[in-house]
């Protein structure tokens, strides 16, 4: 187990290198020097961290290796998307920069030929260059020599490519000016020609390839030009040496061409913006892709092309984003329509995602320009389920029913849709299943959620929303209209009140209900695909490890029905012990004043806590019908409320105050029958099975605290008490009469109760024990 949590130790420490200051550093770095030797054996290395380890706890290693694999390969591509917009800029103005600085070569070295040819006095307007020296002794009366091959190809070579360039022979055309090239660098290189024929020479090829260039780039601009035409065109142009203006033509050529199909799209005919997303991403993302098909087949992957590929695709990406969102996006977010809103997303991811394969990541700038609108769209689709559960909270009868279209049958839904134990056959008030339904529709579709990180905002604006729910739940309580000053963000206050016990319990079920399994449910959507694919074995195992931030989602909503939990109980314990007109039913005079009706005396327990059993036996026979399933919740109500009125009679000052420092003293039978109280409490509580052990605590710590008030008159309480049995006796002869069953098992507790042998220990160690 010590090298599993050195392993998780160092995987918290990798994930939170960012935050590793000046001096852990060099310690991380000594601690991977041993990764970084050229004699690292990685076998021997896991045999020596591992080889206590056993299966489940080296599973358990592989998957926080795992973990951090993928945590830091998703920090790698942040971080490489979040500089590459400024490599690809600053590549680009090399890429131009260059070019500029080798037309600003050639340009020089024509003008440097140009004036020394003139420097040298060279005429230009014939060929006479061409002739050798010693013809010049000759005769004028010679015959005329006859011109070489080169002369003639020299005369010959601008009209045979003005009129290679007039037909748009492009192949032919650049072939001959390959031949002229190779004319000219050769002449140069043995000094064939003269500087003023090599001069018309290069001049001639200089205009030629200009012209020619101009001619493919006015090719490439038509919006006629398509597929091959346009491919030849640019590959044309590149092998002129023009390459930065052939990608360039060659990127928006395609984007005219899309923008020219773009014109017959009308978002204004459609009012369905998932079908104007489609169309509008098929026209962009299969531009990009053929762009991006063109560019790799002419230019290859050279870095300052591809560059330049990935800049103008991020471009019309972001073109295509705004469109997206100025024509369905934007009405779909301001009316709450999140699924409306996902799917326009989700397409135009589902198209983005198909470039990847060519290179271009584009899916993280649709999601960084779509998220605000999804954000919008949450928002105000939570909102709506607030309002619209709040409106039918005002009319809410609070009595627990079947969802309409479904029917209970034997246990089972409705044509067994929904399987045994779904959802939907829960019982809830009118206002808790649209809450329901509303959230389980709002989990629909929620991919493009966890793709734009949004499952958390997803999460906490649900339980805000909840939370609100509760609050109206808490006002509906009889006696909580002095606590509405607490609640001014809940929204609206109007809410029909809880007026029968029936009704506030269902407010409870309904609460209990949503936060322990209608939402969790729900929410498992938010988890990650990858999980949802795991074997149930793994499941199981790796549950409690693989939805931390879910565990505590569900660990908040359990808090917040806690919240209306204790309002239930403290209202109806207040009930209890006070009337109308505030006085207290538990006060020390009930006890005190027993000695003056000694000859009276008819032992029972006290009528504050008849009563009180009274109401947990009535709220038991309630929860049963409306906590089917979850026993648990409803035996918790009941110790929660018990347990309310316990702690009010520890914790009331002047009620002890009168016990221990009164005028008079506490006699015998008032202790007798405060400990007879206390003991009808542990009795009809164990019996329910709610007896807690706080509550066995609390019941003990009165009880001796009665004893030592008794114990300062000088007297021995145990002396004065009876047996335990004869309490015991007179607890199950009341719970008889009050309940109207017979005692359980003639009078003896129920042995088969988990907390019957408890509840008599501690009773008994008071007795024999007590301290005071």
């Amino acid at each position: 187990m010590a090298s599993v949590k050195s392993s998780r130790s160092r995987a918290h420490a990798v994930t939170q290198s960012k935050g590793i200051n000046k001096d852990t550093g060099p310690k991380l770095e000594e601690n991977l020097n041993v990764f970084k030797s050229d004699n690292f054996d990685a076998d021997a290395f896991v045999q020596s961290k591992c080889h206590s380890l056993n299966e489940k706890e080296i599973r358990q290693l592989c998957s926080y290796l795992l973990e951090l694999k993928r945590a830091s390969a998703e920090e790698m591509r942040r971080s490489v998307y979040a500089n590459y917009t400024a490599f690809i800029r600053t590549s680009k103005e090399i890429s131009d920069l260059e070019g500029e600085l080798s037309s600003m070569k050639n340009l020089l070295s024509t003008q440097a030929t140009l004036i020394h040819g003139l420097a040298e006095g060279v005429h230009i307007d014939s060929l006479s260059d061409v002739v050798p020296e010693s013809t010049s002794d000759s005769s004028p009366t010679d015959d005329v020599r006859e011109p070489s091959d080169l002369e003639k190809w020299l005369t010959e070579f601008p009209d045979h490519l003005d009129v290679l360039l007039a037909e748009r022979r492009v192949d032919e055309a650049l072939l001959s000016l390959d031949e002229g090239e190779s004319v000219a660098s050769e002449a140069k290189e043995k000094k064939t020609l003269g500087h003023a024929v090599l001069l018309s020479l290069q001049t001639t090829i200089a205009e030629r390839r200009q012209k020619l260039a101009d001619q493919l780039a006015e090719i490439a601009c038509q919006p006629s030009t398509r597929g091959a035409e346009l491919r030849a065109a640019i590959s044309a142009l590149k092998k002129l040496g023009d390459g930065p203006r052939a990608h360039s033509l060659l990127l928006n050529a395609h984007y005219q061409k899309y923008q020219f199909n773009m014109k017959n799209l009308r978002p204004s005919s459609t009012s369905y913006g998932g079908a104007y997303t489609a169309a509008l991403s098929q026209l962009v993302f299969s531009g990009i892709a053929q762009a991006a098909t063109d560019s790799l087949a002419i230019f290859g992957k050279e870095p300052a092309y591809t560059s330049e590929l990935v800049m103008w695709s991020t471009k019309q990406t972001e073109a295509f984003a705004l469109l997206v969102k100025r024509h369905a996006l934007t009405s779909s977010a301001a009316a709450g329509g999140l699924r409306a809103a996902a799917e326009c997303v989700q397409i135009a991811l589902g198209h983005c995602s198909l470039l990847e394969a060519r290179g271009l990541a584009l899916c993280p700038v649709l999601l960084k320009l779509f998220r605000p609108s999804v954000e919008q769209a949450l928002d105000a689709n939570l909102k709506r389920i607030e309002e619209s559960t709040a409106a039918l909270a005002a009319a809410d009868d609070w009595e627990l029913t079947y969802p309409p279209s479904v029917t209970r049958t034997s246990g089972r839904s409705a044509g067994g849709v929904l399987g045994s134990i779904g959802a939907y056959q829960h019982k809830l008030s009118s206002s808790a299943h649209r809450f329901n339904l509303m959230v389980q529709d709002f989990f629909e579709d929620v991919g493009p959620l966890l793709s734009m990180q949004l499952g958390g905002k997803a999460l906490e604006g649900l339980f805000q929303v909840f939370n609100t729910y509760v609050n109206t739940l808490v006002r509906a309580l009889p006696g909580s209209m002095e606590e509405e000053a607490s609640f001014e963000d809940s929204g609206n206050k109007i809410v029909r009140m809880a007026e029968t016990e029936a009704q506030q319990i269902a407010l409870l079920a309904n609460a209990s209900l949503l936060a322990d399994e209608l939402l969790p449910r729900a929410a498992m959507k938010l988890a990650p695909l990858a999980n949802q694919k795991d074997d149930l074995q793994r499941r199981a195992s790796d549950r409690q490890s693989r939805h931390p931030e879910q565990r505590e989602w569900k660990k908040r909503l359990v808090n917040s029905v806690d919240r209306l939990k204790d309002s239930f109980c403290q209202q109806h314990a207040l009930d209890l012990i006070f009337t109308e007109e505030g006085d207290s039913h538990l006060t020390a005079e009930m006890y005190i004043n027993m000695e003056e009706n000694a000859d009276e005396m008819e032992w029972s327990p006290s009528q504050i806590f008849q009563e009180l059993y009274v109401k947990l036996n009535r709220m038991a026979a309630i929860a049963a019908d409306m906590f089917v399933g979850r026993e648990r919740f409803a035996m918790l109500l009941l110790m929660r409320l018990t347990e309310t009125v316990i702690l009010w009679l520890s914790q009331d000052q002047s009620f002890w105050d009168d016990i221990e420092e009164g005028p008079r003293p506490l006699g015998h039978l008032g202790l007798q029958q405060f400990y007879l109280d206390m003991k009808f409490v542990t009795c009809f509580a164990s019996q329910g099975r709610y007896l807690s052990r706080n509550l066995l605590r609390v019941v003990n710590d009165i009880i001796s605290k009665a004893m030592s008030a008794f114990a300062a008159t000088g007297m021995d309480p145990y002396s004065v008490l009876p047996e335990d049995e004869w309490f015991t006796e007179i607890a199950q002869d009341a719970m008889e009469k009050l309940s109207g069953k017979p005692k359980v098992a003639n009078g003896e507790r129920d042995l088969n109760s988990p907390t019957a042998s408890v509840s008599a220990q501690s009773m008994s160690s008071v007795r024999s024990h007590g301290s005071y």
